[in-house]
């Protein structure tokens, strides 16, 4: 699991937000790749290194997410995609917005993990057994 948080058995709150923001940061980033070199004037060997390259460690990373070093190295993904913006300026403002998406689904999730765990040991201490986990958690 990605940390002592997670119960047995407990999807990762973390693990798939962090996955979701990675995989849309992919695309968005695989996009810029045209842009470099229509609007930008990048040569097209250096836009399919840049923009395809950071876009494809966007999705490995997003599957890689049971360490936490990948998590350490989405922190960097999202430093190089505000990069980005020195060829794309747009790419300033995406790469901020989804440096705060990540920021927010890194630290919500992990809060989240940290409530379930502290609500888990509160039932065992308690003596009881904790809540069965369900499929999809939809009522």
């Amino acid at each position: 699991m990605s940390g002592p948080a997670t119960a047995a058995g407990a999807r990762s709150p973390r693990r798939g937000m962090c996955a979701a923001v990675l995989a849309f940061e992919g695309i968005v980033v695989a996009l810029s790749t045209p842009v470099m070199v229509t609007i930008s004037e990048v040569s097209l060997g250096t836009a399919l290194a840049v923009g395809l390259g950071v876009a494809a460690v966007c999705l490995v990373l997003a599957g890689m997410l049971r360490s936490e070093s990948a998590y350490v190295a989405g922190w960097v993904v999202q430093v190089a995609a505000i990069g980005i913006g020195v060829v794309v300026p747009m790419m300033f403002f995406l790469g901020a917005v989804f440096a705060l998406l990540w920021g927010t689904a890194y630290f919500l999730g992990r809060r989240i993990e940290r409530e379930r765990a502290a609500h888990a040991q509160q039932g065992v201490r308690a003596g009881e057994q904790p809540p069965p986990q369900t499929g999809s958690g939809i009522a």
